[in-house]
Parts: C-alpha cells; structure tokens; sequence
C-alpha cells in the first residue's frame, strides 16, 4: 500500500509518499517565510499553501497512490483548510480512500519508525506544542505540557523581537554558542511549565543592553532544563526505559545533549527523530495515514484544537 501524505498545520505545506512497510518514497516541502520581524497571519499562510500545492503534487503519479492522508489538525485553521480541501478532492476525483491523522500523532509514529525505538516517553516540541506523552491504555497520554505559549513559540518570539529570521529557534542555537548564562526565570510546575515569563524577562533584559548571544544561550539553557526535568519525571513515573524527541525543536543539539546525559544517568536510551523528519513534512502524514486506516471516522472536516490523547490508537 502507498499513501500520500499532505501537510497543511501551519507554515508548511508538505507532500510525502510512504508505503504499507515503512519506506519513504518521497518527501517535498515548501515554508512560508514572513519578513523579518513578522509573524504568521493566517491568511497568507492558506495564500502560500494554495500557490505552491499544484508544483507539490506534479511529481506524484496518483495512479500509485492507495490511501490518501491529510493532517486534519490542531492547527491554523485557514492553512489546515487547504490541505483537507486538496485531500478531499484528490480522494474523490481519483477514486482513493481518505483519512484525516492527528498531527501530533504523526510526528510520534514517524520517530517510532525511523529510530526503531518501541515504547518511549515522547518529548514532543514544536512552535506550536510542547507536551510529555507516553502510550498506555490505547491511548498516547500527555503526562506534562505548556501552561501558555510552547518552547518553539518562545525561542521564535524572542528571534522575532530580538530582530532574527524565522524561524527563530534555529538562529537563537547558532548565538547561544558564543553566549554565556545570565539568569532567567525556571517554571516549572509539577509536570507543567510556562515560558511566557521567561520570554518577557529576556527581552527586558535585552533592552537594558545584554548581549543577544548570553540571551540566546540562557533562553536555552533554562527552557531546556525545565524539559529535561519534566522529563525525568515522567520516565521514573511511567517506568520507561526510552525517551523520544521529536518536532521541530528535537534537531536542536543542545537539547539533545541535556536530553541524552539525563537518559545516561536514568539507564534509559535517548532516541532523535532524523533532523529532516523533525519539522511539519508529509511523510509524517502519510505514515500516520496507514497506521491510522482501519479508524471509524471517516470526516474530512478539520479540528483546530485536536490533542493526541483524544485519538483513539488501535494500531498498537
């Protein structure tokens, strides 16, 4: 079986190819890039995923295609619409099943499958989550996750005001390597967090004239302690012997260290979705699509705010 996997959350638009065995065909992406000091506005995020879709699909021969998948959500709705409706048609004009996956489940299952682990804590970060899961009782349950805003959405406020390119967490790694720390606010509540704090005292602390590298590196140091904490803790509750990041946020080295000591330390493994699988993409989709087949719902209508823990997971 191959499916085609559409991706259509937020600043990506991604088309992948995965087959029934878990091989990826194919994988092509396109991210909308706002200027300098902007963020995202909904509508030029569907604008965006409407220009480029057409040039996604012209390599894609649907005659091979079984199984169409689309990320139903969370997410912003004006990008998600794009997707379904590209789904939606494709499914009927081709005569192909269709089926909506979680998006947050996607990016589990393709860490899953490309670092071979089985059962792990998963440690799933983006600009638009930040959540502690792990599987148990047909279900992946968040054991931890953001009070407000998630660390990927800080580390690209903070570029964003800072005066950087976003995405922002990719440039606030490459000045935190020049930095030292300055000391910011460590929230952390229970198996929760909250960062908005610590996003308004750096940047109160840029304008009082601190570096931007001891910012970028202490903005860094303290989001990604707080994880590891949390962390920690759900792999002594939970008594499991793997940990797994992925999002966006996972390809970040720093993190992987502080993640992989703690992992050493505890006698558990420390497992990295591969840096190309990290952020939004299709194959991630598509994967998630063929493990998700067989499910009842068959709406192609989005949800916005769709957690991982209210999808039913009957492939394992």
């Amino acid at each position: 079986m191959m499916s085609l996997g559409i991706e259509s959350t937020a600043h990506t638009f991604g088309v992948g190819v995965v087959s029934s065995d878990g091989k990826i065909i194919s994988e092509a992406r396109d991210m909308f890039r706002p200027e300098i000091g902007s963020g995202f506005i909904p509508n030029d995020l569907a604008d965006h995923h409407n220009k480029v879709a057409a040039d996604m699909f012209s390599k894609i021969d649907m005659r091979k295609i079984d199984l169409v998948s689309f990320s139903r959500g969370p997410g912003i709705p004006n990008a998600l619409i794009v997707g379904s409706s590209v789904a939606r048609y494709l499914s009927e004009k081709y005569r192909k099943p269709l089926v909506g996956v979680n998006h947050a489940v996607a990016h589990i299952e393709i860490g899953k499958l490309t670092t071979g682990c089985k059962d792990p804590v998963v440690v799933y970060l983006s600009g638009g989550n930040t959540q502690i899961i792990a599987y148990t009782e047909g279900r992946y349950r968040v054991f931890g996750e953001s009070e407000d805003i998630p660390v990927g959405n800080a580390l690209d406020v903070f570029a964003r005001e800072a005066g950087l390119k976003t995405p922002g967490g990719p440039e606030v790694e490459r000045l935190a390597k020049r930095g030292k720390y300055i000391e910011l606010p460590y929230v952390v509540k229970g198996m929760d967090l909250s960062f908005t704090g610590i996003v308004t005292d750096a940047l109160r602390k840029r304008v009082s004239g601190a570096r931007l590298e001891d910012l970028c590196y202490s903005m860094q140091e303290t989001c990604f302690a707080m994880l590891t904490e949390v962390s920690e803790r759900a792999l002594a509750h939970t008594g499991k012997k793997e940990l797994l990041l992925v999002g966006g946020v996972a390809a970040n080295r720093r993190l992987q260290r502080m993640m992989d000591a703690m992992c050493k330390d505890r006698g558990a493994r420390c497992f990295v979705v591969p840096a190309r699988y990290a952020g939004d993409n299709g194959a991630n989709i598509a994967w998630a699509g063929i493990l998700a087949r067989k499910s009842r719902d068959k709406s192609s209508g989005i949800i916005q705010n769709w957690r991982a823990d209210q999808v039913q997971v009957n492939w394992i």
